[in-house]
């Protein structure tokens, strides 16, 4: 099937009559590629049997490079309802229930629901979010390229730790990495010392000392898919206490990953790793989900959360990724991307997880 014919089986199955999409990530999974998003409504709207494009005039001829699907275009002196109600007549043919894009602007969101009244309305998670947690083989391929740049690039920046460079410099190392394999990085975060304990460290210009524990957090993205990694390096000894720490970690990586299968909740795989850092004595210092999906988007569904009672599937792709952080002493973070399988599950990278020590 193709992805259009799967999202209309979805809708059907989900009582769905009308999916309504911005350019974002949706779109470009469904399409192959999405419009320049702006201010300017740009909306995909799917119907059973029709679909097509309430296009700014401005952009219609670069998109028209793209696709042969119907387009009803608005010009900035008229603005987009008129076009909106065209493209809702003959795509739309009334609909009792719409899907929203969940990533969509608000105002264009408001516009859509304003133009349907009484209209029951769900977010695109169900339909095109549902589809898109189970990757096909194709998909899979570009994620596993994807974390070999990625242990790349990791093994690049643990390599430079040096005394005197900063976290900036040794977060370059892994944007050129990136950059040679024909990647862009997505994000990089460096924290050395006491900023390992932040989570979301914010890289700067801290220098790197002998001693200090060090978070590498890295990702990139080629082909439209993305990669997510963790490690931990450190220069010289590491500091007192490190060693236990990172074991009870590692430990809860490896209780996550053996407890991924088809059909375990979600909230279960979260469990797993929670309950072998609580049962170690660092409960309060795991402050986060154990992992969250892997894809086009770097975070999307499935969440590996206490909350989320979602059943896995095989094809499902998304991070385990524990931590302990201890306040003003250091942060341990150790991540991989799981595959699940029609078994159990397989990692993505290739590096180990063990401490590099500079």
């Amino acid at each position: 099937m193709t992805r259009f014919e799967r999202l209309r089986a979805r809708m059907e199955a989900t009582g769905t009559d009308l999916v309504a999409l911005a350019p974002g990530a949706h779109m470009r999974w469904l399409l192959g590629f999405m419009p320049h998003p702006d201010e300017r409504a740009c909306l995909f709207l799917v119907g059973l049997d029709k679909a097509g494009f309430v296009m700014p005039a401005l952009n219609a001829g670069d998109v028209r490079q793209h696709t042969d699907l119907p387009f009803w275009e608005w010009h900035d002196a008229d603005g987009p309802g008129s076009a909106l109600e065209t493209a809702l007549e003959a795509v739309g043919s009334r609909p009792r229930r719409i899907a929203l894009d969940e990533a969509m602007r608000a105002d264009h969101a408001l516009m859509v629901l304003d133009a349907l009244p009484n209209v029951a309305r769900a977010f695109g998670t169900e339909t095109l979010g549902a589809l898109r947690m189970v990757k096909d083989a194709e998909e899979l391929a570009a994620l596993k390229e994807n974390a070999l740049i990625a242990d790349a690039a990791q093994t690049a920046l643990r390599a430079a730790v040096r005394d005197g460079l900063t976290e900036d410099a040794l977060a370059d190392v892994a944007k050129d990495v990136f950059e040679q394999h024909g990647a862009r990085t997505a994000f990089s975060i460096v924290g050395t010392g006491a900023n390992s304990s932040y989570p979301h460290h914010h890289t700067g210009d801290t220098i790197v000392r002998p001693g200090q524990a060090i978070v590498v957090d890295i990702g990139g993205s080629k082909d439209g898919y993305f990669s997510d990694i963790t490690r931990m390096a450190c220069l010289g000894e590491p500091p007192e206490g490190y060693a236990e720490v990172h074991d009870i970690v590692d430990a809860a990586v490896k209780a996550a990953l053996d407890a991924i299968r088809p059909g375990v909740e979600a909230r279960t795989v979260d469990a797993a790793a929670r309950d072998v850092i609580t049962a170690a004595g660092y409960g309060e210092y795991f402050t986060h989900r154990t992992g969250h999906g892997l894809g086009s988007e770097v975070h999307e569904p499935p969440y590996i959360s206490a909350s989320n009672p979602l059943v896995l599937e095989e094809g499902m792709v998304f991070t385990i990724e524990p931590g302990i952080y201890l306040p003003g002493r250091f942060g341990i973070r150790l991540e991989e991307v799981a595959v699940v399988t029609d078994t159990g599950c397989r990692i993505l990278s290739e590096l180990p997880r063990t401490l590099h020590v500079a």
